[in-house]
């Protein structure tokens, strides 16, 4: 009974402490497309992540009915970085949903408008108010609307006369930058030892040390047109700390007789594969995260970060003529940086030819006899208005309708149409170490990848159209491993069936360079239309800063470049995450995502028709 009565007393005083609107509420995820669209539309960085951001310790001076109920120690804050704008999951602070879904508005248009390089103190006073006077002097038409939020705002904040001295002044500065922004020209005065000021919801923070080393996996949300959504991804505050130098920390009190039991216990590493880490667990509860480099005097190995060590040359795919510069683009300098990643072409080592798999028979002679009418020579085509010569089936049905007194069909004619198909495909297959993982009982995506490249070869070869089949993976920018399964000039025959059951996975998606590498080598091709097919299972990364957006980036230039050459780049994913940057990549219209990875077999070459025909 105590405890039931304390339970009805707790939710009482915390609906009392804290002035929320649940009713009102409004979700991040209902707004986001939305939000994309009105922030690139307003400039902003289109390249940046939209993500929820995270619950902080912020540390102000709170009301006594909030101290009472524990609450209001803990807030979602706006803030923004140079990789990602993270916004409150849900907004609940006005009574009216009009306003709450304003406030993200707001948040958008601020966060277009702020200057990263200028200074933040512990309010972000000065910086707020700047980007706000931009905000106003570039659309005044959002004016109404900031104004309507800050008179429903103020009479929820702490009056200056409820303050100690320096904190009043300090509420007054921010009541007055908030009415008329532009007025207040200096940061107010604090003692060193006030708490921070109370957070204000309509600015932002710009957090240049945010780091992504906590990051949840992304979820199923949709993408924002212009902002690309990491759905409910996490991050952390970093700081870097040195590493502790003693080994072993306070002796604690224990009884001797522990001492027998020691040899009775064995260190068994017990972990399944459902069993998640409870130190990621624990690093997920954190508000902060501290970095401690390595030290010194420990071994090398424990030091380098991990890797996948790159094959001994003799066992090693083999490789065709030298490895080739390219560049890189390099968002932070807007700049192409000369000759940074080097691609080596690779055939399969041992590569013996071999016939198609048994289980893909069947479905190759369906897909052979499905293209077969896309080759190029002359067709018939049924059922015209007119034409060379009478359809018979036409007729007949003309004939059958107008004796059941029908109204009978007037495409009596069927016409000779000469076809030509002038178009050359190059495939590009991620073999990255992502695509062993298990889709199925039976099967990995390697596997699935496979299939579908046999089947691909299979149809093609029935159209006659010139196409070529590559894949790729890398380590770091020296070794980008572009392996060449099928050139353009070679007949899809056994050798080049046992070069792709010889695929193996293995490494990282360094895609810019690989986008580079096809392209050049479609660029040579002389046809009227040049498709570039992209299959990928997840987004660019790398060892190096390729795993950020400097990735997305250099992957979206190298996209921008093919078009420019007159290429026509396509992407087809299994990453049901990928919608978070494929628009930023590909555009809306560039790729598409299959839900079910082991349809790729079937749907890749349907892909293919429909992109050509």
């Amino acid at each position: 009974m105590e405890e039931r009565i304390g339970q009805i007393w707790h939710r009482i005083v915390t609906r009392a402490a804290v002035e929320r609107h649940p009713a009102a509420a409004v979700q991040l995820e209902d707004v986001t497309r939305r939000l994309g669209v009105f922030f690139r539309a307003l400039g902003g960085d289109a390249g940046l992540r939209l993500c929820h951001a995270t619950e902080d310790r912020h540390g102000h001076r709170r009301r006594w009915l909030a101290r009472l109920a524990g609450s209001g120690e803990r807030l979602f804050l706006a803030r923004r970085d140079s990789e990602t704008l993270r916004l409150p999951p849900v907004i609940d602070l006005f009574p009216d949903a009009d306003l709450n879904r304003d406030l993200y508005f707001w948040l958008a248009a601020l966060a277009a408008h702020l200057n990263e390089q200028q200074s933040f103190g512990a309010d972000a006073i000065l910086p707020n108010q700047h980007a706000t006077v931009r905000v106003l002097r570039a659309w005044p038409g959002l004016a109404p609307r900031y104004y309507r939020l800050v008179a429903a705002y103020l009479p929820r904040r702490t009056e200056p006369q409820h303050l100690p001295g320096g904190e009043a002044e300090r509420e007054r500065v921010i009541r007055q930058a908030l009415r008329m922004p532009g007025s207040v020209l200096c940061r107010p005065l604090v003692p060193a030892d006030a708490p921070p000021a109370e957070p204000v919801p309509l600015w932002l923070r710009f957090d240049a040390g945010l780091t992504n080393a906590a990051r949840r996996d992304p979820g199923e949300g949709g993408a924002a047109s212009g902002l690309a959504q990491e759905g409910d991804g996490l991050a952390h505050k970093a700081e870097r700390v040195e590493a502790p130098h003693k080994k072993h920390g306070m002796l604690l009190p224990f009884r001797a007789e522990s001492l027998l039991s020691l040899a009775e216990f064995f260190r068994l590493d017990r972990s399944v594969d459902d069993e998640g880490d409870p130190d990621t667990q624990n690093a997920r509860d954190l508000e902060q995260l501290s970095l401690a480099p390595a030290r010194k005097d420990e071994r090398i190995a424990s030091r380098v970060r991990f890797d996948l060590d790159l094959p001994s040359a003799a066992e090693d795919d083999d490789s065709i003529g030298d490895g080739l510069p390219f560049p890189e683009w390099d968002y932070r300098t807007s700049r192409l940086r000369q000759d940074h990643a080097f691609v080596q072409d690779l055939r399969p080592q041992r590569a013996e030819p071999a016939p198609l798999p048994p289980q893909l028979t069947r479905l190759a002679r369906q897909l052979r006899e499905r293209f077969a009418v896309l080759r190029s020579g002359r067709h018939w085509l049924k059922a015209q208005a007119e034409g060379d010569e009478l359809d018979l089936d036409a007729v007949v049905r003309a004939h059958t309708d107008r004796a059941c007194q029908r109204t009978p069909g007037e495409q009596l004619y069927r016409a000779l149409e000469k076809r030509d198909r002038d178009l050359a495909c190059l495939l590009l297959a991620d073999l990255s170490l992502s695509t062993d993982a298990w889709v199925s009982n039976t099967a990995r995506v390697i596997d699935v990848i496979r299939d579908a490249l046999l089947l691909f070869g299979e149809s093609l070869r029935a159209t006659g159209d010139r196409f070529a089949l590559c894949g790729f993976s890398s380590v770091k920018r020296q070794h980008v491993r572009f392996h060449r399964f099928k050139d353009f000039g070679e007949p899809f025959d056994s050798r080049i069936r046992g070069r792709l059951l010889a695929i193996r996975p293995g490494y990282y998606t360094r895609l810019g360079a690989a986008i580079r590498r096809a392209s050049q080598m479609l660029e040579q091709e002389n046809a009227a239309r040049r498709l570039l097919l992209i299959f990928s299972d997840g987004k660019p990364n790398d060892l190096d800063i390729y795993d950020s957006r400097y990735g997305i980036e250099d992957t979206r230039m190298a996209v921008l470049e093919a078009r420019r050459a007159g290429l026509l780049p396509f992407c087809l994913t299994i990453d049901r995450e990928g919608g978070g940057y494929l628009d930023r990549l590909f555009g809306p219209g560039g790729y598409a995502m299959l839900r079910k990875p082991e349809e790729l077999p079937r749907r890749l070459p349907l892909l293919y028709a429909q992109l050509t025909c």
